[in-house]
């Protein structure tokens, strides 16, 4: 049973919105400023689960997010996808001319990055959370200064949207995973996705190999994602996605590759939400 969800933002910010719609309008949510700060409320067991964005379709991976979980031996459990909309927000007694420095998150700037080009002198001020700042710009009545966020956050804060979906291409999604301690108890007829992590040996075609045996056993590669080996210079872990029809094949995979590849092991299994 959950009794609690950590997000990073604070009500209105899309992992707010994703929690809602992910455990319902009535789970307790704790609000916390940084991913870091998220996953240490689950680690001391202060929330039950972490709702964690991992990659938009635009800016791309959130690398540091696949560290968090692998680091500290958390699972992924499922996942979600949300269209993100970026609308710009201020006081309601601005209008965009009035607007000289826009405030928010640092992905999200990256997303509206074409938008924000048309006006050169409006300054890009990076943040830790996109609602947060429309939050502060209602309680401080900060004029001059706009936020980009979700159409929640201006009407939970009482903001003017003065542009509507900002973002650089119209179809713009977010994926979010589940993160909790242990992995969850599944039916196998549920399970049709996984997260996986590996090393592989510094030689030709040592990847290829492991990918192969992905291909021969059926498993669909959605996702592959480098990252260093801080320990080890110029050598890398490799996360990936992979789907697959049935749980047999996934069980051969998994079977082959704990022998072939370095440091094998499973970050999650869950049900696919991407058909």
């Amino acid at each position: 049973m959950i009794n609690a969800v950590a997000i990073q933002g604070v009500v209105g910010s899309f992992h707010y919105i994703v929690a809602r719609e992910f455990f319902g309008s009535e789970m307790k949510i704790l609000e916390c400023l940084t991913f870091d700060s998220a996953i240490d409320s689950l680690f001391h067991e202060e929330t039950d689960a972490v709702v964690m964005a991992i990659e938009n379709s635009i800016a791309g991976s959130i690398i540091p997010n696949y560290a968090l979980i692998d680091t500290n031996e958390f699972y992924i459990v499922g996942e979600y996808y949300l269209d993100i909309q970026h609308h710009l927000m201020a006081l309601n007694n601005q209008d965009i001319d009035s607007i000289n420095e826009v405030h928010s998150h640092p992905m999200a700037l990256l997303q509206c990055k074409s938008f924000l080009k048309k006006y050169p002198h409006i300054k890009l001020v990076e943040a830790k959370d996109t609602a947060e700042v429309a939050m502060l710009i209602a309680e401080k009545k900060l004029e001059g200064i706009a936020a980009i966020g979700s159409e929640m956050a201006a009407h939970h804060f009482g903001l003017k949207i003065l542009a509507k979906s900002i973002q650089t291409i119209s179809h713009n999604e977010t994926r979010f995973v589940i993160v909790k301690r242990g992995m969850e108890e599944l039916n196998g007829q549920l399970i049709d996705k996984a997260s996986l992590k590996f090393d592989v040996d510094h030689k030709r075609g040592s990847l290829a190999a492991i990918l192969n045996v992905m291909s021969d056993c059926k498993l669909n590669l959605t996702k592959i994602q480098s990252l260093p080996k801080i320990e080890t210079p110029w050598k890398y872990a490799f996360f990936v996605d992979v789907t697959f029809a049935t749980y047999k094949d996934f069980e051969k995979a998994k079977s082959i590759l704990s022998i072939m590849a370095e440091n094998f092991k499973i970050l999650g299994e869950y049900k696919n939400e991407r058909k």
